[in-house]
């Protein structure tokens, strides 16, 4: 039971980690010379603009940044109520607070997500001067990340919601 308790306990840290990396590096879209995010857009490594409201379609972009702030701290929250409950619960139940947080964590990294991936074209279009040279680009590991911490909230929200607590 311990052994399972620390795998629970490691997974959901590595989840909350893949959020924060996704939500806050600088690569959810890659090429040779730049990168850009869900902040800023930056060409040659030293030329940074931040996506701010002269953004076409910032509406879009502030959903995208919302949920995933969202889901990060969710995924946090989950965490302490996780704890909290390790020790307040009777023996026999289920951590349905914390799967329910979680999963809506999951939710949330995965409308971020999905909204960046349907978007992303017509975000770069509108928007060429600060994506012109962002064309030929291709989605970074952030964005993969956040996709894979979509699985790992899923996958952890699933696990709360079976487990129950023993002795």
């Amino acid at each position: 039971m311990l052994v399972l308790l620390a795998f629970i306990i490691v997974f959901h840290i590595t989840s909350a980690a893949l959020l924060f990396v996704a939500t806050i590096d600088n690569a959810w879209w890659v090429g040779e010379e730049f990168f850009a995010d869900v902040w800023r857009v930056c060409v040659n490594n030293t030329n940074c603009t931040e996506i701010d409201a002269n953004f076409q379609d910032y509406p879009t972009m502030q959903a995208v940044q919302a949920t995933m702030i969202l889901s990060t701290v969710l995924c946090c929250i989950a965490f302490l109520i996780f704890v909290l409950q390790l020790f307040r619960l009777k023996q026999g139940e289920r951590f349905v607070l914390t799967s329910i947080i979680q999963l809506m964590s999951c939710l949330c990294v995965m409308i971020a997500a999905s909204i960046y991936t349907d978007r992303r074209e017509d975000l770069h279009r509108n928007n060429l001067g600060l994506y012109a040279l962002t064309l030929d680009g291709s989605y970074g590991y952030s964005f993969i990340l956040a996709w894979v911490a979509f699985a790992f909230t899923f996958i952890s929200g699933l696990m709360y919601l079976i487990l129950r607590k023993r002795k």
